[in-house]
């Protein structure tokens, strides 16, 4: 099945595709090693990774899909991106998803927030576009696909659960395939029933806060058609490096460092270093030539 299929089937057939939170190579392809059947790019940790500044949408289009092209690249799994708000108006989204289709993405996630937007888990507030001109934006990002398996994930910032349900189905109707709403807006699982249910179509959950301590994966796949764990990889790896990295520092050793290390072995073997070995032996003719014995 194609990556975009994936995504698509679990629409079509009522299933769920559960993802890790990728927000470079070599994290999707240890999301993909875990066992997920699917990774998603999350602006968070790519704005933290690439800049090592926080979600305010300070990295642009082009970098975000550089970012994204090289994730696909580095894995078999269908990859779902964070396409922020689009990047500007209604013809702005639509060079987004036409740039991140050309990346090989199975989705992406077009948010109601004006631009530049705020990260609601950090924000004290978001400002959201008028619902018309939000829904326009949608519109346009489903008329700009080449290929209509692509998943339209439409999120709302909306911090009512009235608002939010208003503007999800103003979303559907512009051809949204999912709807994404933001974690604080609905207080309990029966919240989600309630907008799944208005919507009609599947719920694009982020796995934070409450939903991350207070949902079973059964409640969860009852409502969601995607379901990511956006922050557990990019919050392990800082912890791990923080504890190691203060060790070495302070010890200049690596004798006593806190957190196990992966083998060499181990890390190349994930890399792929025996296979680019192989291919080396096969096809780097003046560097066999170079090294012959007489």
């Amino acid at each position: 099945m194609s990556r975009p299929n994936a995504l698509r089937d679990c629409i079509v057939n009522g299933g769920t595709l559960w993802a890790g939170g990728a927000y470079d190579a070599l994290s999707a392809k240890l999301i993909e090693q875990a066992g997920f059947p699917a990774a998603m790019t999350t602006g968070f940790g790519v704005s933290a990774s690439l800049l090592g500044e926080p979600d305010v949408e300070l990295y642009t289009m082009t970098e975000n899909r550089q970012v994204i092209r090289n994730v696909v690249a580095a894995v078999d799994i269908p990859v779902i991106a964070d396409a922020d708000t689009g990047y500007g108006n209604a013809l702005n989204a639509m060079r987004t998803v036409k740039e991140f289709e050309a990346a090989g993405v199975a989705g992406m996630i077009i948010e109601d927030q004006d631009n530049p937007k705020r990260c609601p888990a950090a924000a004290a507030s978001v400002q959201l576009l008028p619902m018309d001109e939000s829904a326009a934006k949608i519109r346009a990002a489903v008329k700009a696909r080449r290929n209509p398996d692509t998943v339209i994930i439409a999120r709302t910032d909306a911090e009512t659960e009235d608002e939010a349900i208003a503007r999800a189905l103003s979303y559907v109707e512009a051809g949204a395939d999912m709807i994404q709403p933001i974690s604080r807006t609905f207080k309990d699982f029966e919240g989600l029933q309630r907008i799944r249910s208005a919507v009609k179509v599947p719920l694009s959950l982020q796995i934070l806060g409450w939903l991350e301590s207070d949902l079973t994966p059964e409640q969860i796949e009852s409502v969601a058609g995607l379901a990511v764990f956006p922050l557990v990889a990019l919050m392990t790896a800082t912890a791990a490096l923080q504890q190691n990295l203060a060790v070495l520092a302070r010890e200049k050793s690596s004798a006593n460092l806190p957190e196990p290390r992966t083998g060499m072995a181990e890390f190349k073997k994930l890399i792929g270093f025996e296979e680019a070995e192989r291919l080396q032996s096969m096809f780097l003719v003046r560097e066999l030539e170079d090294f012959k014995l007489p």
